[in-house]
């Protein structure tokens, strides 16, 4: 598969296009607002053409398009990749609201292309296992926290643009979120605090309870403002698990402890490069023209619970879904 990267991001520069020149696809094109950075950008990386508009690059001759671009552009340039017949792998958040997200979904559909949102993290395999823990040893699932929280530098930054769909919910929440989901489904009841500390007009800190129909419950933290930890863990009748470095654990060996009354155990993986497994399910899933586990179904009902979050906060009500 011949990729385009729709721009120079640092995600682009330090993780994905690395990850995809250790598969057995190829970058061929990257895209910038200015010829300078893809040139750039298409140096550091051995890629072969560079273009200086997203544009250009849409009329490349690559299969699909990584999105890396600011939230606020995912919707336009995942659809606009979508009608040049592209396949689209889109940093997560797919959009910047449910309804959007719809949309995106929707779009993608009707042009025949695959779309799979960038939760790289649900393809290391310590999340396959942890997922295949809670189902086989944990009995009923009763309660999750999740958190990613990391303390954002003072200069300008893209995620406290409200124009583009920044706030900690966005950027990092949509981590716990997606947790809480993978392990215990779609929640009935969401109620959330946010807080801008910054008066930046996004949120900064988060705080999030869920409630499910069978009477589980989650919690969910996220922030700009405190140090870096991002951690969840899962209880159940029978036992529990939890995971730190839990979404993003770089190249590092990483452990997942479970236990119940009987035992304690603390299992360890190797080093895996996540956003290398993301890509090859990427590429696999076109292939087989299948959908692909974060496919637009999947963004759209994590958008859904992220706007009830907003909604919550905005209102001081429980918000049903």
């Amino acid at each position: 598969m011949q990729f385009g990267i729709l721009s120079t991001a640092h995600i682009a520069d330090d993780a994905v296009v690395p990850a995809i020149r250790q598969t057995d696809h190829e970058v061929r094109a990257v895209a910038s607002r200015t010829a300078d950075a893809a040139a750039a950008f298409a140096d550091r990386h051995d890629i072969p053409e560079s273009y200086d508009s997203y544009d250009a690059l849409l009329e490349a001759d690559v299969d699909a398009v990584y999105v890396p671009l600011p939230n606020g552009l995912h919707a336009e340039w995942t659809k606009r990749a979508a009608d040049a017949g592209l396949h689209v792998l889109c940093e997560k958040p797919l959009a910047a609201d449910a309804e959007e997200a719809v949309d995106v979904a929707e779009h993608c559909a009707d042009a025949g292309v695959t779309l799979m949102e960038a939760f790289m993290y649900r393809y290391h395999p310590r999340t396959v296992r942890a997922v295949e823990v809670a189902r086989e040893e944990l009995g009923d699932l009763r309660h999750v926290h999740a958190e990613f929280s990391f303390q954002l530098g003072d200069g300008p930054d893209v995620r406290l643009d409200p124009d583009l769909a920044g706030g900690a919910l966005m950027d990092v929440g949509c981590y716990p979120v997606n947790a809480v989901r993978t392990f215990l489904g779609e929640p009935a009841l969401v109620s959330g605090h946010t807080h801008d500390s910054r008066d930046a007009g996004v949120d900064t800190d988060v705080a999030a309870s869920l409630e499910f129909d069978d009477g589980a419950t989650a919690t969910i933290e996220a922030s700009f403002e405190t140090p870096h930890h991002q951690t969840y863990r899962v209880e159940g009748t029978d036992g529990w698990l939890e995971a730190d470095t839990a979404f993003n654990p770089g190249g590092a060996a990483t452990t997942l402890r479970w236990g119940t009354d009987e035992k304690t155990v603390e299992e360890t993986f190797d080093p895996v490069d996540a956003y290398v497994r993301e890509v090859e399910h990427f590429a696999a899933s076109v292939a087989a023209d299948r959908d692909p586990l974060t496919d637009g179904e999947e963004a759209v009902a994590n958008m859904r619970v992220i706007d009830a979050i907003y909604e919550s906060s905005a209102t001081g009500e429980t918000i049903p879904l």
